[in-house]
């Protein structure tokens, strides 16, 4: 399209010239034939030049002016070109005078042909206009005149073919430019419909791995409510039967069965809580892991610091909990098992992705080994992978004993209202 362009601008200012300078040439060639009189030539009689005169602005006029579009048909462009032709000669041949008219006929041969079209046209343009310059036919009859002709055409010849050629390369090298600058757009709005598409793909995933993840989740409930609660209940039903049966260890029984009550509210407290961080409530995620952060550092005395990196913004609800549940299990963690001095987490905001880093210099241990997941608190890591893999998030798990542990939580970036509409976390 800019290519088109390119070669159509061009044509638009030969064809400004065109409207104006043939008819002005024209009209001069006739003023200096009126005023030179026979001093040239014996030019025929005035009539006879102002009716060839005439009748080459017309023509001009017919296929130019009148009908500026032909240019784009090359046949039609062919007839006008030998037409000129004739008119050239025939004027001429009348007089050398209207050689200042004659040199128009490159700019027709600009405006009529394409391409090194243009080239084999100069010779009958510069073999008229080298007659005009070495005095018109008459000299023709003179001795060597034939041969001054000829070299006058070669000069021509060369001159116009030189501008001609350069003028090709020059339309060659915008038409490349134009046509280069069209594909680096073309290329530039494909990839943008491939990252509109991507992000449309990205969201889309999320969507599924959300309602796999829902799925998961009640599942994972429900393994929960049978292997803790539902044991907890038998045991309790078990207790008090057997209180009923022996009133002697009665009271022994009883308390087993309120502590198995108690034991199972607290997992029911706990399974419940885990549904939906109350910490996010109207809070943004950097504040809420704030809080969690100060909190647990208070409970164990450990001292515990939180970076943000990057400018926050507001993320889709299962991604900000999946990240505080993932600092949550992760500091739980390093309560449990790392007896670590100090902790430090990196809340970093990228172009694509969130990660969250926990890092501790406890006892560390060996990532190669089979790891605990502890029901009494929470998720492992391995539950923490399975959690993170529902928003197409990743863990890495760097530690070795004695040296520490790290973990690397990273989540897209997907911002609430960019892509897909949030469901229920």
């Amino acid at each position: 399209m800019l290519a088109a362009e390119a070669q159509e601008g061009t044509s638009m200012t030969r064809g400004a010239w065109l409207t104006w300078l043939p008819y002005a040439t024209l009209a001069v060639s006739v003023l200096l034939v009126i005023a030179a009189g026979d001093a040239v030539v014996e030019p025929p009689d005035l009539r006879l030049i102002l009716l060839a005169v005439a009748g080459t602005a017309v023509w001009i006029a017919f296929w130019v002016t009148s009908h500026p579009r032909w240019n784009e048909r090359r046949v039609l462009m062919v007839v006008f070109l030998l037409g000129m032709l004739g008119w050239f000669a025939l004027l001429v041949w009348m007089s050398p005078l209207f050689g200042f008219f004659t040199w128009t006929g490159y700019l027709f041969i600009g405006y009529a042909l394409d391409g090194l079209w243009r080239l084999p046209a100069v010779l009958p343009v510069a073999a008229i206009a080298a007659l005009s310059q070495v005095g018109g036919v008459p000299t023709l009859s003179a001795e060597g005149g034939y041969i001054f002709w000829a070299f006058a055409v070669l000069i021509n010849v060369l001159i116009a073919g030189v501008m001609f050629y350069v003028e090709i390369q020059t339309e060659k090298n915008s038409i490349r430019r134009a046509q280069m600058i069209e594909e680096l757009a073309e290329a530039n709005r494909k990839l943008e419909q491939a990252l509109k598409e991507n992000a449309g793909l990205h969201a889309q995933l999320l969507v599924q791995a959300r309602e796999a993840g829902m799925l998961d989740e009640r599942q994972r409930m429900a393994g929960e409510i049978h292997d803790v609660l539902a044991q907890g209940l038998t045991g309790i039903v078990t207790q008090l039967e057997a209180a009923e049966a022996d009133p002697v260890s009665r009271p022994h029984h009883l308390t087993s069965a309120k502590r198995l009550a108690r034991e199972s509210l607290t997992e029911a407290r706990r399974s419940v809580q885990a549904l939906r961080p109350q910490q996010l409530d109207g809070v943004a995620l950097p504040d809420a892991l704030r809080d969690v952060v100060r909190g647990w550092s208070e409970r164990t005395g450990v001292r515990a610091d939180l970076v943000t990196t990057g400018p926050p913004r507001r993320l889709l609800p299962e991604i900000e909990a999946t990240l505080l549940r993932t600092a949550q299990e992760g500091l739980a963690n390093v309560a449990r098992h790392a007896g670590a001095g100090r902790v430090g987490l990196t809340l970093s905001y990228m172009e694509d992705v969130v990660t969250l880093d926990v890092r501790d210099d406890g006892a560390g241990f060996d990532p190669a080994q089979p790891c605990v997941a502890n029901a009494e608190g929470g998720f492992g890591l391995r539950a923490m992978r399975e959690r993170l893999a529902r928003i197409a998030g990743s863990l890495e798990v760097e530690s070795e004993p004695g040296g520490g542990t790290a973990l690397s939580a990273c989540v897209p970036a997907i911002a609430v209202g960019a892509g897909a509409c949030p469901g229920p976390a």
